[in-house]
């Protein structure tokens, strides 16, 4: 298997034990006679990424990647 298919395998385990748990909260809630709360949905980490171009003093003292330093010659 590959580097991506062993994370995507992890990730379907870790929702199905998201959901399990869950499930199982419920269940001990209904049989204690507690309601609980509706599930809430999956926060989504969305990151808005600006239009406007970057400072380029960011980059100064970068090297460029697969390109080496700018100040040294490649071998």
């Amino acid at each position: 298997m590959s580097l991506q298919d062993d994370l995507a395998a992890v990730k379907r385990c870790l929702e199905d034990l998201v959901r399990t748990v869950g499930q199982l909260e419920r269940s001990l809630a209904a049989e204690r006679g507690v309601t609980s709360p509706p599930p809430k949905a999956p926060a989504e980490n969305l990151v808005t990424i600006p239009d406007t171009p970057y400072d380029s003093g960011l980059w100064t003292d970068t090297d460029d990647e697969g390109l080496g330093a700018r100040d040294r010659h490649a071998p």
